[in-house]
């Protein structure tokens, strides 16, 4: 039998809920972690699809009411060094939005435990295993998003060096929390079947394959090629622009630096009206 597909308007977790009960499910995949791995599988391809349409949309619309314009797809060569090596950012949590587990995190949550322990204080392991640590926090911090980090990479170990390689090519772009909570720290919500955590002792973060939380990710790894859809998304947070606005100018961005690496210099106007761009940007 197929593996469930999801339906027009279904949510994550409802998703969730019907395909790991899915009687075919259950009887080809008797673990729970590969149920979940392919029932999160099959969402996110449906969701992935749904995206690349409303894309098709969007871009019709702009050829519509912004005439002239040209659309690109490319993939530029981001800064490199020895001291970048094994470097990567990401969100460890997202606040306000339920998990896979019905838990919801409050925003300040993490604030008590970040204050006691400090960055170096929370471990970073591969895949929630304690004897697989592989490098350390350098900042852990809470924004408005949710707990923002930055760690870095054991490069002289294996482990560190393969889980940056699949960090690099987003093989490997989960992140996902380990921690204590005792009973005054959350509040159930008995109606929604969910817990509201609001005060938690973070004990680790760890780079897994299917992350607890979906929404927590790794942003940016030093060293690894920056997408245009990447580039889209720190030009919407970063330059407070449109979709449509940091669409165009993050083609824009990685055509012209493509054609540079590429050691094309017929169009010198365009080059270095980019490059003033990327110069912005870095600052």
């Amino acid at each position: 039998m197929p593996i469930p597909k999801p339906k027009s308007g279904e949510t994550e977790s409802d998703f969730m809920s019907r395909c790991m009960s899915n009687g075919s499910v259950q009887s080809e995949f008797p673990d729970q972690d590969q149920r979940v791995a392919v029932c999160l599988d099959s969402f996110r391809s449906k969701k992935e699809e749904m995206e690349m349409t409303e894309d098709v949309l969007e871009d019709q619309e702009e050829v519509k009411f912004e005439t002239g314009s040209l659309e690109v797809h490319a993939e530029i060569k981001a800064e490199n060094s020895e001291e970048d090596a094994g470097v990567f950012t990401g969100y460890g949590s997202i606040f306000g939005n339920k998990d896979l587990g019905n838990d919801i995190v409050v925003e300040g949550a993490f604030a008590k435990s970040i204050a006691k322990k400090g960055a170096k204080g929370v471990k970073l392991l591969y895949q929630h295993r304690a004897d697989e640590p592989i490098g350390v926090f350098d900042e852990i911090l809470e924004d408005r998003k949710g707990l923002k980090v930055k760690g870095r990479l054991a490069m002289g170990t294996q482990r560190g060096r393969e889980v940056y390689e699949l960090m690099k090519m987003g093989a490997l772009d989960g992140l996902s929390i380990g921690f204590r909570v005792d009973s005054k720290g959350y509040d159930y919500d008995e109606r929604g079947k969910r817990r509201k955590l609001k005060e938690v002792d973070l004990m680790e973060i760890s780079a897994v394959t299917f992350p607890m939380n979906p929404r927590a990710r790794v942003a940016q790894v030093k060293g690894a090629d920056r997408t245009v859809r990447e580039w889209e998304e720190l030009l919407r947070e970063a330059g407070n622009l449109s979709r449509s606005e940091a669409k165009v100018a993050a083609n824009a961005v990685t055509k012209a630096l493509d054609l540079r690496d590429a050691g094309e210099t017929d169009k010198p106007e365009v080059i270095s009206a980019i490059q003033h761009l990327t110069t912005i940007l870095k600052s």
